[in-house]
């Protein structure tokens, strides 16, 4: 069947403009990553169209371009921009398995360390920092503890160091906490107010909320465990090797490394510097 001039016009303007929107998406990243160091340019393809798609009709322009030059001369929009690019779905003891894994397998071994450096790198809004608090003093082990929570969103961060969170998630929570092996009752660790809950402010005495991006910034310390869960899911191949290599130099010899569960080791440059604590649950241990 043969297709008329007029339906290949139609199409062919579609590729166009297809392919113009991505020059723009193009744009746009390289413009955020030199005005203001947030590198997006090597995020997942799919997520990051969607995402800028998004941002665009939040901010009522038909194109782009359009958005590139707000978020350019406005840093208002640069921060809800970066609210919307930022993967911020997290909850208490999320994938309790998880939890449960790192309580019997992982929790032996940090017994045997007179001090523990932990860090949560992409740590959203606080849920998991909060969740391995609780885990760590039920085990006897937080005196021992220091957490560095770290996001590259400043105002996310600043949300987690509030450690307030919303009410109607609480039943949720609670059942994550007794699936993770909790041994008391979960509402003993918050106060609630009206729609929303306070966490005990003794859960975040040893933890330390600050900035830090993945994507550009250095290792700052040397950690017993890391936790990078659901972050690199949303990278391209090439970032996901530069987070890997990150994590792997910031990694204490025979520390562990606590990945999210459609995440792997597999196929990477570091796959053979591992070996699995609890593989199902993606808990792994420095090799060499």
């Amino acid at each position: 069947m043969s297709v008329s001039p007029s339906a290949r016009g139609v199409a062919g303007a579609a590729a166009d403009q297809r392919d113009l929107e991505e020059i723009e998406i193009d744009l746009l990243a390289d413009g955020v990553f030199r005005q203001y160091g947030y590198d997006f340019r090597n995020y997942a393809r799919s997520s990051l169209r969607r995402r800028v798609r998004e941002a665009a009709r939040a901010e009522k322009v038909a194109t782009v371009s359009e958005l590139q030059a707000k978020v350019l001369h406005d840093p208002a929009c640069m921060e809800r921009l970066l609210l919307t690019l930022s993967i911020n779905a997290t909850s208490m003891f999320r994938d309790p398995h998880f939890f449960l894994a790192f309580r019997e397998k992982v929790v032996p071994i940090l017994r045997t360390y007179p001090f523990i450096r932990i860090w949560h790198a992409g740590c959203s809004s606080g849920e998991e920092v909060y969740s391995m608090a609780i885990l760590l003093e039920e085990e006897g082990l937080y005196e021992r503890c220091r957490i560095y929570a770290t996001d590259m969103n400043e105002v996310v961060v600043r949300k987690a160091e509030t450690g307030i969170f919303s009410l109607s998630s609480m039943r949720d929570n609670t059942a994550n906490y007794l699936a993770a092996g909790g041994r008391s009752s979960f509402s003993e660790y918050y106060t609630a107010a009206c729609d929303s809950v306070v966490f005990r402010p003794a859960l975040k005495r040893n933890v330390l909320f600050c900035q830090h991006n993945l994507t550009t910034d250095a290792s700052f310390n040397e950690f017993n465990v890391i936790f990078c869960r659901n972050v690199m899911i949303y990278f391209d191949t090439a970032l996901q090797e530069r987070v890997h290599r990150l994590v792997y130099e910031s990694l204490s010899a025979f520390g562990i490394l606590g990945l999210g569960d459609k995440e792997s080791l597999r196929f990477t440059p570091y796959e053979s510097r591992y070996e699995p604590v609890a593989g199902r649950e993606k808990l792994y241990r420095r090799a060499r």
